[in-house]
C-alpha cells in the first residue's frame, strides 16, 4: 500500500519519473546523491526509495534527535551521528556492521548552499567496509530521479582522483536551485 501511494505521489501527482532499475543484488550499499540544493530533496528520495520498496538511512548530528523530533527522524531511516565520539566514518561503519540490510545515502557537498568543496566520507567509509558506491542523482530539469544507467563507482586508491571523476559524472543532473550546485574539478 505505502508503495503504491508512494509511487502515485512521485510519478502521478509530482510528474517525477525514475531513472534505471535500482540495484537490488547488494544488501548494502553506500548511495551518493547530488545536486542537494533544497530539503525537497530529501522528499523526493524518500518517496523515491518508498515507491521502490525500499528504505534509505542517512547521518544526522545526535543533537536532533530530541522528542519528538527523534522517533521521527529514526521511522524515516536517520542515524544518528555523535560527533565527538569517534569519526562519522567509524559511527558508519559500526552501523553497516550491525546491520543484516543497510542502504546509506550521502550527499558529499554536505550543505545546499554552493561549495566546489565535497566531503569524502563515503569514500573512506566504502574503502574501510568493501561496501560499493552508488551514483544516484535528482534532476530537477527534466524531472528525473534515481540511479546512473551504469551506478556502480570504482573507487581506487587515490581519493584526489576518483573525487574529479565522481564530480563530472553529476554533469546529467541540474539541481532545483542551480546557483548552488557547483560540481567544477
Amino acid at each position: 500500500m505505502k508503495k503504491e501511494l508512494c509511487k502515485f505521489i512521485l510519478l502521478d501527482v509530482l510528474g517525477w519519473k525514475m531513472a534505471n532499475r535500482f540495484p537490488s543484488e547488494h544488501k548494502k550499499l553506500i548511495v551518493i546523491i547530488a545536486p542537494h540544493t533544497s530539503m525537497m530533496d530529501f522528499v523526493l528520495g524518500w518517496l523515491y526509495y518508498s515507491a521502490n520498496g525500499r528504505k534509505a538511512g542517512f547521518a544526522i548530528k545526535k543533537e536532533f534527535f530530541f522528542f519528538p523530533l527523534g522517533p521521527i527522524l529514526r521511522s524515516l531511516g536517520s542515524i544518528p551521528v555523535d560527533r565527538k565520539k569517534t569519526s562519522m566514518i567509524d559511527q558508519m561503519a559500526a552501523a553497516f556492521e550491525k546491520s543484516e540490510k543497510m542502504i546509506l545515502n550521502i550527499t558529499p557537498e554536505g550543505t545546499r548552499k554552493k561549495t566546489n568543496k565535497w566531503k569524502r566520507g563515503f569514500w573512506h567509509i566504502s574503502k574501510k567496509t568493501g561496501i560499493p558506491v552508488v551514483q544516484g542523482y535528482l534532476d530537477y530539469k527534466n524531472k528525473l530521479l534515481g540511479v546512473a544507467a551504469n551506478p556502480f563507482i570504482e573507487l581506487t586508491d587515490n581519493v584526489e582522483e576518483d573525487m574529479k571523476r565522481i564530480k563530472k559524472l553529476y554533469d546529467i543532473a541540474s539541481a532545483r536551485f542551480p546557483e548552488n550546485f557547483d560540481n567544477s574539478i
